[in-house]
């Protein structure tokens, strides 16, 4: 019986693409910061990618970034504004790895502009830039992708997968969150942790990714009401930040919390931290009317899952357990991510990680945001795009 149903979850074979080095997708990159690198070398492995311009409001930030990284120089032209680059290359396609507080002009821009959008997480700050950046994107016709790299993981595919056979049943609660006992990001300097540059704190940086695992499997349902809870006790004390000395200018979300109804009558139980008291505020469950799902967490969130996940469910009038074991993943998902990007912008093909999904991602995340400020459950608003 274990053995019938773990033969629904095997792993499948990823196809294997072949692409002409002679046809070329013009790229640029927006903001050549720590995330860029991996945009970088992720594109460095596709032929079919022509860098033609970098821009970084930094001025000899994108040359240095290229030399760090052993990209040819030849052909690139170096800008201080996304608005340089777009107004002056033939761009095919951009990433946009700039601060969260920018990620909406400058992607509104580029697609005004006709150029394809790999936009990366957090999707912006607000509700309302997100609905500003699907009505740019709906205008200009081009392919919008939000960077979203964990779905292409395949044990979150199999998170997926399990909820999609039918196995669990009706699905109607849902805990998840996770984050670091002490990770607040400021190693890579004060971008994550002001208030004018990052918006948010861990509730944009990780906790977009940790909403994302759960809504993807149960199919993105609309956000109704809210209850959220924002702090930053550690950002702010001398004494539990990795970098004592920015406890000051500390802005943002070290910890946040939301209870969330979703259409559907899904209720989402969420928690996110850079910084706490625990190793991990706890596994994802995700109970239905037939089986229970238990996800174990990760040590920092990485992006996949920490073990083997394990269905509760009942089995000829027993209660057993299925396990089903933690797969191994022979792909870059960060390449994946570029990849399947390039595919969707050179076909017209669907994005791989679409706006219409992560609109709603934002709004859980604004939403906690807005209700923790003023100390009440609000209702989720998203207008008509």
């Amino acid at each position: 019986m274990a053995n019938a149903i773990l033969d629904k979850f095997k792993e499948e074979a990823v196809e294997t693409k072949t692409y002409d080095a002679d046809k070329k997708n013009k790229v640029g990159i927006i903001g050549t910061g720590w995330i860029a690198e991996a945009h970088l070398k992720a594109y460095q492995q596709c032929p079919d990618v022509q860098f033609v311009g970098m821009a970084d409001l930094v001025p000899g930030k994108a040359e240095a970034f290229c030399d760090q990284f052993g990209v040819d120089k030849t052909g690139i032209n170096f800008y201080n504004s996304h608005k340089e680059l777009i107004d002056n290359e033939e761009l095919d396609c951009v990433s946009v790895c700039t601060y969260n507080a920018t990620h909406a002009e400058c992607t509104i821009y580029a697609l005004e502009h006709g150029v394809n959008v790999l936009l990366e997480k957090p999707m912006c700050v607000t509700l309302e830039e997100a609905v500003a950046i699907c009505k740019a994107e709906k205008a200009s016709g081009k392919v919008l992708s939000i960077g979203f790299q964990p779905r292409f993981d395949p044990n979150m595919q199999m998170v997926k997968k399990i909820v999609e056979s039918g196995e669990l049943g009706e699905i109607y609660y849902i805990q998840t969150g996770g984050g670091r006992r002490r990770g607040i990001p400021t190693p890579f300097g004060t971008s994550f942790i002001e208030k004018e540059t990052a918006g948010l704190g861990a509730l944009g940086d990780i906790g977009c990714y940790s909403l994302d695992m759960v809504l993807n499997a149960i199919g993105y349902p609309k956000p109704l009401t809210v209850s959220g809870y924002k702090s930053d006790f550690f950002g702010k004390s001398t004494k539990y930040s990795n970098k004592p000395e920015y406890a000051d200018i500390f802005g943002v979300d070290d910890f946040a919390a939301g209870f969330v109804r979703l259409e559907g009558g899904i209720i989402l139980d969420f928690r996110i931290a850079w910084a706490m008291h625990l190793d991990t505020s706890g596994d994802t469950i995700i109970l239905g009317k037939h089986g229970g799902l238990r996800i174990p967490s990760t040590e920092c969130w990485n992006g996949s899952i920490g073990g083997p996940m394990t269905i509760y469910h009942d089995v000829a009038g027993k209660q057993v357990e299925t396990v089903i074991p933690e797969l191994d993943n022979p792909y870059d998902n960060f390449y994946l991510k570029i990849r399947s990007f390039l595919d969707a912008s050179m076909n017209g093909g669907e994005p791989p990680v679409p706006s219409s999904q992560i609109i709603y991602n934002q709004a859980i995340i604004d939403g906690i945001a807005k209700s923790a400020e003023l100390g009440r459950e609000i209702e989720i608003e998203i207008p008509e795009i």
